[in-house]
């Protein structure tokens, strides 16, 4: 697990609880009708809540009948998610359209059971929870499988999990790039898919949004996240970083120009950096001479407990850091919110890749410097 700059991090699970999403325009001036049914359900009040950019906002409440029937009405601006609830723990989501919409399901198991009529999307992206539930089911069990194997030392093990790993990562990506004129798909890219590890897949996305849903707010959300991250996105010339060194020095990247350079982003109070820091050692033992380099980006702010840890972790490549914590130019420069982080680049100083850690980092490495 990476230390992260902010820890107000919307979660995309909890959203996808049970989220539906609906057309790209709206269907009529008159507004919306929603009609349904909670079948075994107890007479009370139903709530209608939209979903802001950090919480959901009360919107509307009707009363639900002896035969659980309620109804809304109202007006949006644009396709958006809402969610229907009886009360805080028991609801299910549907996005809003202007046009009749028809909900139906069971009141103990309302977002297992919805049934919708009048909203193909809202159909889509019941599909869309489904396999993310699904996959993120498959994924826990993985990780416990590589924990297994990593704690056994067996390598083999752990490359074919990663492998399986990235094959179930793919069933996501694909359903989202199979809808590209539904909002279901630019809420799944701007919520489900992480930018700066797959910023391609991602960047793909939001040109097909921009061109098939300019004027929807998730689709601004995706480009919001993808825009800090072009000028380092794979395949774009890595910024220049000169930050100063242990002896008072500076050393800039570009520099290294001629070798492979891992840009490593750490820091003495990062556990997970530490924990990683003898893998890291061992593989450059092995590749320094071979045209391989580490340039160790420090967020630290004590400028001892940074030397400490170069030190105790007998880390022998080039060490810079401004000692100004998730403000350092480097970190800013390179969109970092969190660590460890690594970016690689080429020897004419173009990035290849980013994120790489353990296993994937020395597959990586083999496959450049045999």
């Amino acid at each position: 697990m990476k230390y992260r700059k902010l820890a107000v991090i919307a979660s995309a699970v909890v959203l996808l609880g049970s989220c539906q999403g609906n057309k790209s325009a709206t269907n009529s001036d008159n507004g919306y009708v929603i009609q349904g049914k909670f079948n075994n359900s107890s007479s009370g009040q139903v709530y209608l809540h939209e979903l802001g950019s950090q919480q959901f906002v009360a919107r509307d409440t009707a009363e639900l009948g002896q035969d659980g029937a309620f109804k809304f009405e109202g007006t949006v601006q644009e396709p958006t998610l809402y969610r229907i609830s009886t009360d805080q723990q028991n609801g299910l989501m549907l996005v809003l359209d202007n046009g009749n919409i028809k909900v139906e399901a069971d009141a103990k198991d309302m977002n297992g059971t919805a049934k919708f009529e009048g909203s193909e999307d809202s159909e889509l992206f019941q599909q869309l929870n489904k396999l993310v539930n699904e996959t993120r089911l498959q994924q826990m069990k993985l990780q416990e499988r590589f924990q297994q194997a990593q704690n056994a030392g067996q390598q083999d093990s752990m490359m074919a999990i990663q492998e399986e790993y990235a094959s179930i990562q793919k069933q996501v990506k694909r359903f989202i790039a199979q809808h590209p004129n539904s909002i279901v798909s630019a809420f799944g890219t701007a919520t489900l898919i992480d930018p700066e590890n797959d910023f391609a897949f991602a960047d793909s996305m939001a040109t097909l949004l921009n061109q098939n849903l300019p004027n929807s707010k998730y689709t601004a959300m995706v480009n919001e996240r993808l825009q800090p991250l072009r000028s380092t996105a794979v395949g774009q010339m890595a910024p220049d970083i000169n930050l100063p060194t242990p002896d008072g020095q500076t050393k800039a990247l570009s520099s290294l120009r001629g070798k492979y350079v891992l840009i490593d982003f750490w820091a003495s109070w990062c556990g997970p950096c530490r924990k990683e820091n003898p893998n890291v050692v061992r593989m450059y033992n092995e590749y320094k001479d071979k045209g391989f380099e580490i340039y160790g980006v420090s967020l630290d702010q004590s400028r001892d407990k940074w030397l400490k840890a170069i030190a105790d972790d007998k880390l022998s490549w080039v060490h810079v850091s401004d000692l100004k914590f998730w403000q350092s130019q480097a970190a800013e420069a390179y969109n970092v919110t969190a660590i460890p982080q690594t970016v690689l680049i080429d020897p004419q100083g173009k990035i290849i890749a980013k994120g790489l850690r353990g296993a994937e980092l020395e597959q990586k490495l083999a496959s450049l410097l045999k």
